[in-house]
């Protein structure tokens, strides 16, 4: 099925589709901030994400195991950059996601390194084994993420409970 279509059309429309999430995403992520944390916010998107694996079914998205390793290892690599610009402040009783200037920009700067190593690497991998490799490295940057902030947004509000008389 996906064959048929040529891989320079692909790539123009997986590239034009990433750059719109990661858009939506930035967006999302500004306004997130706005609102009290929680442990479902922090815990679903990776959950949701998760869901893409179901891409694999096909032959055209299957990577080779080197492969799979090389884009998990880059995502992680890429998180902990995230995980340092993620912090959780203490507002008026409620844990909020501390704004970053920051955040907007490395958001920005790995979204275009993503699509640089897209289009480079187009040359020399097939557009729906790259689809897949980038679908892993992005799942190997949510991940590690979240969890960090998982870990942290418990650990303030385990000093929330424990500060509140009984």
């Amino acid at each position: 099925m996906f064959e048929m279509i040529p891989p320079e059309l692909m790539l123009i429309a997986t590239t034009v589709g990433a750059l719109g999430m990661g858009i939506l995403a930035i967006f999302v992520r500004s306004k997130s901030a706005k609102k009290p944390a929680s442990a479902k916010k922090i815990i679903l998107p990776p959950l949701f994400m998760s869901t893409g694996a179901l891409m694999f079914i096909f032959p055209f998205f299957r990577v080779a195991p080197l492969q799979i390793v090389e884009a998990l290892a880059v995502g992680m690599l890429f998180s902990s950059v995230l995980i340092w610009t993620s912090k959780f402040e203490v507002r008026d009783g409620d844990i909020y996601l501390k704004r970053s200037k920051a955040f907007v920009f490395i958001l920005i700067g790995l979204l275009l390194i993503r699509l640089v190593g897209k289009v480079v690497l187009s040359d020399t991998i097939d557009v729906g084994e790259l689809g897949g490799m980038f679908w892993l490295l992005a799942f190997g940057m949510i991940v590690p993420w979240r969890l960090a902030m998982f870990m942290q947004y418990r650990k303030l509000q385990q000093k929330l409970e424990n500060a509140v008389p009984q």
